[in-house]
């Protein structure tokens, strides 16, 4: 059987509700062979991140070179990426290798308002990953950040997601949440603005949702789906693993991620 894959380069959560976990958790039900090359260990929890410690530059080169030179992944997903000197490294492995269906994830802060990377991280992941990326997927904070724009409206998403995409030559998918217009997305690609409406969930657990939505997107991706499709069985997945309600840890907890899939991911 030739399976469709998918590796995931971002930091580990070893709570297991975001990061490398989550992505990993999520690819596997969205049907593609999930790999992983870990830029961070993290000691966190539903309730915030303890403590973060960087891979070297050097052997997050070997962990992308050993997964490219053996399984090549039809996608990849980058995630939690602390430091500049590691997105040079992503940046130039994914153009060496000619990576394909390259969708990047700025996580900056995470669900508990920890800050994940640093400074002088943001300016490089806009002008190394961004023009590689297939798609890039802001939330509001993290859109105000990659185009120095405020967002208070959805003219402004509209605005936003348009200079972005333009700016650096990558889609944008611009994740609304509940403050702004009860979660609906927007897609900017190939000069066409998509919305994407979001089925409003009453579920105060939400650690690892953008890991998960980037992570079925890539893997959608991978199995052959369009931009438009990949992002709605996207959104469709995640609204599923927000609806069973699962409800762990003290803070906000995590998705279920292994729902019983009805939409026919395998």
């Amino acid at each position: 059987m030739k399976m469709k894959t998918a590796l995931t380069i971002a930091g580990s959560d070893c709570s297991g509700g975001a990061g490398i976990q989550a992505d990993l958790k999520t690819m596997t039900m969205n049907g593609v062979y999930a790999m992983s090359a870990i830029t961070a260990l993290t000691a966190q929890n539903t309730t915030g991140v303890r403590a973060i410690q960087e891979a070297t530059p050097d052997f997050l080169r070997h962990q992308i070179d050993a997964i490219f030179e053996d399984i090549r992944p039809d996608a990849v997903k980058i995630g939690m990426v602390a430091s500049k000197e590691l997105i040079c490294v992503i940046a130039d492995m994914l153009r060496y290798h000619n990576a394909k269906n390259v969708v990047v994830d700025p996580v900056m802060v995470a669900t508990s308002g920890s800050s994940l990377m640093k400074n002088d991280a943001v300016q490089t992941l806009i002008e190394k990953l961004l023009p590689i990326a297939t798609l890039v997927t802001p939330n509001i904070p993290e859109a105000q950040v990659l185009s120095g724009k405020a967002i208070e409206s959805k003219e402004d998403m509209l605005y936003v997601a348009k200079f972005i995409g333009d700016t650096y030559g990558c889609a944008v998918l611009l994740k609304g949440g509940h403050s702004i217009n009860d979660a609906n997305d927007l897609l900017y690609a190939n000069g066409e603005l998509i919305w994407f409406e979001g089925k409003r969930i009453n579920n105060h657990n939400t650690h690892g949702t953008g890991c998960t939505l980037s992570s079925a997107i890539a893997s959608n991706l991978a199995k052959g789906y369009d931009l438009v499709m990949s992002v709605q069985r996207a959104k469709d997945y995640i609204s599923d693993a927000l609806s069973a309600q699962l409800d762990l840890g003290q803070g906000s907890g995590p998705l279920m991620h292994n729902f019983p899939a009805t939409y026919g991911y395998y």
